[in-house]
């Protein structure tokens, strides 16, 4: 036997020796050196104080300016909203487990945790559906009505809550469980155990295939037909710069969270077999980065809303004059075309 079950925790580790704790209340310093801990717990604080600010900005800057209220912009608020709420309720509890060397906080601190870390990735993935969609509906047809497009995007920002609640919500009503992971300081959906009593095993099927891998093909089917279009003249440039975003949006959120999902369901479909804790963890916190850098991208690539931040910075003033200028004719020849600015 490659592991010990414990009644609400699975940890990768033979208990021959004896020394396997229960990491609800005991240190797992059996399963990495107390510095691994400590660096786990830097990397969270790290996290928090750089998440907040650059998400909060980016929330702020985008409602603050009229010309950022259009329906891609509407995307990226509501990523930006799920972003600082994971950052804001789960992340603190991930780091003060660190910093214990175990998952303090119980089972229930476990279920919350939990939740709102599942919960709020569902909501970036099913929002990059609705990008993605969008970004396709606009390449086929770019005169189509923007007050269609809003309707649409809101829509399916309504439907990308739905989808995560439908997600999130099972592992609390005993569809499954949320329990510690990796070096159980954080917590997720137990890929480990088939636990007949919970149906955890319709539950992880269901949640690859409606979550994952259904996402994942819409996406590609958008973006495939973005290609088909991108010589199409009717499309500006303006349009084209908002593809961009798009795809490289989506591309950096999905390689941050492809490898703990496919390392998840090797887990899973190799039940029993022996896995490294470290490996588990390192691809949770490598896909907890992306509440950072999915906002830098969009800063990176976005000439409008690094525009606007620089103005927001700059108490309204601009210390770019000529960047502003042929921004400006852009933006403009964006407004009387009717579509969304990038």
């Amino acid at each position: 036997m490659n592991a010990t079950e414990g009644s609400n925790f699975y940890i990768p580790m033979s208990n021959a020796t004896g020394v396997v704790r229960s990491p609800h209340e005991y240190p797992q310093y059996y399963l990495a050196e107390p510095w691994v801990f400590s660096l786990i717990t830097i990397y969270m604080f790290f996290l928090i104080l750089i998440g907040i600010p650059v998400n909060l900005f980016t929330l702020c800057v985008t409602v603050q300016h009229k010309n950022l209220r259009t329906p891609i912009y509407y995307i990226l608020v509501n990523m930006a909203m799920a972003d600082l709420l994971v950052i804001v309720v789960s992340f603190p509890f991930a780091m003060h487990a660190a910093m214990h060397g175990y998952f303090v906080h119980g089972m229930v601190g476990c279920n919350f945790e939990g939740f709102f870390t599942v919960h709020a990735t569902q909501i970036s993935v099913w929002s990059l559906v609705v990008l993605a969609v969008e970004r396709a509906m606009v390449s086929s047809q770019p005169s189509m009505d923007i007050r269609f497009r809003r309707r649409f995007v809101i829509k399916g920002i309504a439907f990308s809550w739905l989808m995560a609640f439908s997600c999130s919500l099972p592992p609390l009503f005993e569809w499954s469980r949320y329990i510690p992971e990796g070096l159980q300081c954080s917590c997720g959906v137990d890929f480990y155990t088939l636990k007949p009593d919970i149906f955890n095993e319709s539950y992880i099927n269901y949640m690859f295939a409606v979550h994952l891998v259904v996402p994942l093909t819409i996406i590609i089917l958008c973006f495939s037909r973005l290609l088909c279009v991108f010589n199409n003249e009717e499309l500006d440039k303006i349009e084209r710069d908002a593809n961009c975003v798009a795809v490289t949006l989506t591309l950096g959120f999905f390689m941050y969270w492809l490898p703990y999902a496919s390392i998840g369901w090797h887990i899973f479909t190799n039940q029993g077999s022996a896995f490294s804790p470290f490996a588990m963890t390192l691809t949770s916190f490598f896909a907890k980065s992306s509440v950072l850098f999915s906002p830098l991208i969009c800063v990176c690539l976005d000439k409008q809303l690094r525009r606007g931040m620089i103005i927001t910075l700059c108490l309204g003033k601009n210390p770019f004059p000529d960047d502003m200028g042929a921004s400006k004719t852009e933006a403009s020849s964006g407004s009387s075309s009717s579509v969304a600015p990038a």
